[in-house]
């Protein structure tokens, strides 16, 4: 891999901060994104990160984030979409302000980034970029409870098809489609008996899991215009 950088949004915590600290662990230069300031950002920062403040819920952040990055870089390796949020339906909002916030962050922003990035992308000095959404199993299933999180994700997977197209061959686009990667610390033993018993694979994949598949899409030359499950076979139960 070159020395271009990668973008990843939502580096802050969980994966976005696992896939940022193994890609600076191999010398690759990162661009991370964050709403929040958690502590482990100042790590990033001291393993060389470029860190930038962005709440993708407001338009002139984006674009700024935008112009901060054109202006200093001539090329990306790669985006990885992995900034999200988790509104369920009965959110004490408008049921168009829910819809509105999902469809932003999760389809609204990446197809702004890909299309204002896409120059830096087509300029990698590699053979090939890649751009990667994180997306969910419950864009192909839907969801009772968050209609509006899983219709947006369902959107941003419409979005790897029509970015591989644009964009091809040079910019390969993929998502990656994760069921349960790692619990959280306070996700109670009885939910966490539940969620294992939907996976025919009983276990968390963890954020490992989720390194390897982007490791093997950035690897591939061939691979373009997919979703890759990482599911533990969910789908057989």
């Amino acid at each position: 891999m070159t020395s271009d950088p990668v973008l990843i949004t939502g580096v802050g915590r969980r994966a976005g901060y696992h896939l940022a600290k193994t890609f600076l662990g191999r010398g690759i230069p990162v661009i991370g994104t964050y709403r929040t300031r958690y502590d482990r950002l100042e790590e990033l920062a001291r393993d060389g990160a470029e860190l930038h403040y962005c709440d993708f819920s407001q338009p002139d952040a984006v674009r700024a984030l935008v112009s901060e990055i054109t202006s200093s870089h001539d090329s990306l390796r790669g985006i990885v979409h992995n900034a999200s949020d988790w509104l369920s339906d009965d959110a004490p909002l408008p049921p168009n302000d829910v819809m509105d916030a999902m469809m932003r962050i999760h389809a609204g922003v990446p197809y702004e980034l890909n299309q204002a990035l896409a120059p830096l992308l087509l300029a990698c000095t590699d053979t090939h970029s890649d751009i990667i959404h994180i997306g969910d199993y419950v864009s192909t299933r839907g969801s009772k409870k968050h209609i509006a999180y899983a219709a947006s994700k369902a959107a941003q997977d419409n979005l790897t098809l029509s970015f591989a197209a644009k964009l091809g061959p040079k910019v390969k686009v993929n998502s990656l489609a994760p069921a349960l990667l790692k619990f959280n610390e306070d996700d109670d033993p009885a939910y966490r008996e539940r969620a294992l018993s939907k996976n025919l694979i009983p276990r968390e994949g963890g954020f490992e899991e989720l390194q390897h598949a982007v490791d093997y899409l950035f690897s591939s030359r061939y691979v373009t215009g997919r979703v890759l499950p990482l599911d533990g076979g969910r789908h057989l139960r």
